[in-house]
């Protein structure tokens, strides 16, 4: 019995020694404190591409009996989550990161023009092949982590900035070299307004620069409004 005594207080005493290691550690960070800044946002407006997508394999077969798929203006649809991490950040009164995880969907183009499958394959000499057009778009998918600056805490009208932020992007259709996995980075500004109780509404602009791993140019921008909500 007193040897299992002994080793309980020696635990005890053990946990007390590790409890006190973490405080001081605690006491040693920053004093930074959580803000509330958490939104749910579906946002939407106008995109364009650097560069249209004309004349490829899969968006017009070369621009195949003159048809193209050349616009290089479009729309967009997205949402994602603000996610509140602290206030007057770097010591700044009023500022407040905030972590954003958006997603959306870009539609740049959709034209009939000359279906690429049938084409290529008749080009081939395969039997049973017919070449025909339809109606092919030109979208590009994006999944997007950054942090996010939010200035005037606690007041109605708040701006934003995006200083930098990764992106990752699934283009469609594929390139002429089949692939359509890409990445890059962002960087924006905006404004937003609490109209009443957790509901915002607001505008913004955001240039993605993409590293293009797809052989083609998938650099584009956005600018448009969103309606938020704090929860």
């Amino acid at each position: 019995m007193g040897s299992e005594g002994g080793i309980l207080s020696d635990r005890i005493k053990q946990g007390v020694r590790i409890g006190l290691a973490l405080a001081l550690i605690g006491a040693s960070l920053p004093d930074l404190t959580w803000a509330e800044e958490n939104q749910v946002f579906f946002r939407g407006g106008f995109a364009g591409l650097n560069s249209n997508r004309a004349n490829e394999v899969f968006t017009d077969v070369y621009g195949r009996n003159n048809q193209r798929n050349d616009s290089s203006l479009g729309s967009y649809v997205g949402a994602g989550l603000d996610l509140g991490m602290h206030k007057n950040f770097l010591g700044v009164k009023g500022m407040s990161l905030v972590g954003e995880l958006g997603i959306e969907l870009k539609r740049f183009d959709s034209q009939t023009v000359t279906q690429a499958v049938p084409s290529t394959c008749a080009a081939a000499g395969i039997t049973n092949c017919s070449i025909r057009n339809s109606t092919v778009a030109v979208t590009m998918l994006t999944v997007d982590v950054a942090p996010k600056l939010k200035f005037r805490e606690g007041e109605k009208l708040r701006p934003w900035v995006i200083p930098l932020g990764v992106d990752f992007h699934v283009i469609s259709p594929p390139s002429n070299a089949t692939t359509y996995l890409d990445m890059g980075l962002q960087w924006g500004a905006g404004v937003e307004y609490n109209i009443w109780g957790p509901l915002n509404v607001g505008i913004d602009t955001r240039y993605h620069l993409a590293a293009n791993m797809t052989q083609t140019t998938n650099n584009y921008y956005t600018a448009g409004a969103y309606l938020g909500l704090l929860y």
